[in-house]
């Protein structure tokens, strides 16, 4: 637990702190957080073998992204929820089964941010819903030509690597 905490900014989606925290050989050291909620990612896989892929408009990363339906987890709610609900209102379908892929730490440098990682299997076509802050285009694709465009730097989205190699690598994809 930090022993100092010095809120310096508070937003919608993070805050930034100052915080003092020991070090493992019992320094004190300052680092300046962002506190985050965490969210969950999906990657939809269709009946023959292909993935729906987003292209969203991310302005931190420059324009147009390649990725998977991901969000913000909402107070209390549990990442199957959060991905359930991404699925719909990104892609417009609902996953009739979820499983775990596994989860990580989105910049462990300065942020606690954990995405919870997903494949999303029978799907089934429902009303989509974006939000009005979202452009996002859906595109169906080879599940070897998405880990092709990971190869070629197309994708540079961390969740969306990591999802295609966890997938591929538990024989799921």
């Amino acid at each position: 637990m930090p022993r100092m905490v010095e809120k310096i900014f508070e937003g919608r989606i993070v805050s930034l702190n100052r915080e003092e925290h020991e070090l493992p050989d019992g320094r004190r050291a300052v680092f300046e957080m962002v506190r985050h909620p965490g969210g969950a990612a999906i990657l939809p896989l269709l009946e023959d073998g292909r993935v729906l892929l987003i292209r969203q408009f991310r302005p931190a990363g420059g324009g147009m992204v390649w990725e998977i339906p991901a969000g913000r987890l909402e107070p209390g709610e549990v990442p199957e929820a959060c991905v359930r609900r991404e699925i719909q209102e990104e892609l417009g379908y609902r996953a009739g089964k979820v499983a775990k892929l596994g989860e990580m730490l989105t910049a462990v440098g300065f942020c606690d941010e954990v995405v919870h990682l997903y494949l999303g299997t029978d799907l089934e076509p429902v009303e989509r819903a974006l939000e009005p802050d979202e452009y996002i285009e859906v595109v169906d694709m080879d599940v070897d030509e998405a880990l092709a465009m990971v190869e070629r730097g197309e994708i540079p989205d961390g969740k969306t690597q990591l999802a295609l190699l966890l997938a591929r690598r538990k024989g799921w994809v």
